[in-house]
């Protein structure tokens, strides 16, 4: 793979109507930051993210965290490194019997084209990136879109398109860490998930295949609750009802708000312990639970299990994922 410098990274910022701002970077057409006002008027950054320099560092590749990445070309865990399309076994990067993310070189490590950019009102840029067929062993040409939205009333839309000329499997997602205090933990933020069922995994985090029911799990969260020290690395289940909130996030200290809507069937919950330490922040991050990441997204795994929702594109079809973050400040 051809090396990347700094020199290559490009930010880009869409500034809205009232001053609240994104940045995206080229670089894995990842969510740098987001900036608006709490229910003081000051304005915080909700992205936890390291400076867009670190991401081409190899202590960034080595952590392999995804800071705000556009995770693909199948976002999530898939077993012993392989799937099956009709006759065909596809043999992709694995480490301990499991591809990541789209495997050594995901769409998260690469640079995206910027296609196009708006201005305010609802200001908005696209980016695009081409997979080869047979980068990192995935079947097909595979042409991705990105595009990201601000709204006026603080909404960021991200829609995720595909189109390819073999068949393949994709799943993409965002992979944005979230703090709606703009520093310090996320152990006091309230949360809320529509799901009443979450995947049953392995030691390796891997799907068994069943979905568990959530009603006497300490992690259904179908009615809000505060997150604490709680280890989550969980795909939720979402309910299917038209305009759904999938989740709402909550922070008290700020009294910002953050509801999530999708078109997808999964929302994958990761609260880390910790962060790295050698990486340069934008904001402060505690120690212990710094951030949260909701990632609207298919079913890990799902090329490998009947039971799961289908997560092959052929030609002629187009692969769809809306996401939406909406933000506001509330007392709940």
């Amino acid at each position: 793979m051809k090396a990347i410098r700094k020199e290559d990274l490009k930010t880009l910022s869409l500034v809205n109507n009232k001053g609240s701002e994104l940045e995206v970077l080229n670089f894995g057409a990842a969510v740098l930051s987001f900036k608006i006002k709490d229910k003081s008027g000051e304005i915080i950054n909700v992205v936890v993210s390291p400076r867009a320099e670190d991401f081409v560092t190899s202590a960034y590749k080595e952590h392999n965290k995804c800071f705000g990445a556009s995770v693909g070309r199948y976002a999530g865990r898939i077993s012993k490194g392989q799937f099956k399309l009709d006759e065909t076994t596809y043999k992709l990067f694995e480490q301990d019997d499991v591809h990541l993310h789209g495997g050594n070189y995901g769409f998260q490590y690469k640079i995206w084209e910027i296609v196009e950019e708006t201005s305010a009102p609802n200001p908005s840029v696209k980016l695009s990136y081409f997979s080869k067929d047979g980068e990192e062993s995935y079947p097909g040409n595979l042409e991705v879109e990105v595009k990201y939205i601000l709204t006026e009333n603080n909404e960021l839309l991200i829609e995720y398109s595909a189109k390819t000329d073999k068949k393949t499997v994709v799943n993409l997602t965002n992979h944005t860490y979230f703090n709606l205090n703009g520093g310090g933990s996320i152990s006091d933020h309230f949360l809320k998930i529509s799901a009443e069922k979450i995947l049953e995994v392995d030691k390796n985090l891997l799907p068994t295949g069943n979905l568990t029911k959530l009603k006497k799990n300490p992690k259904n969260f179908s009615e809000s609750k505060l997150i604490g020290n709680r280890n989550l690395d969980d795909t939720f289940v979402l309910k299917s009802e038209k305009d759904q909130v999938a989740a709402r996030l909550f922070a008290p200290l700020t009294g910002i708000k953050m509801e999530v809507r999708t078109n997808q069937k999964a929302l994958v919950t990761y609260a880390p312990e910790n962060l790295p330490e050698d990486l340069n922040y934008h904001t402060e991050i505690a120690e212990q639970y710094p951030s949260l990441c909701l990632e609207a997204q298919n079913f890990p795994d799902a090329p490998n299990f009947r039971n799961f929702p289908k997560a092959v594109l052929k030609p002629g079809e187009q692969y769809y994922n809306s996401i939406s973050y909406k933000f506001s400040v509330s007392g709940y």
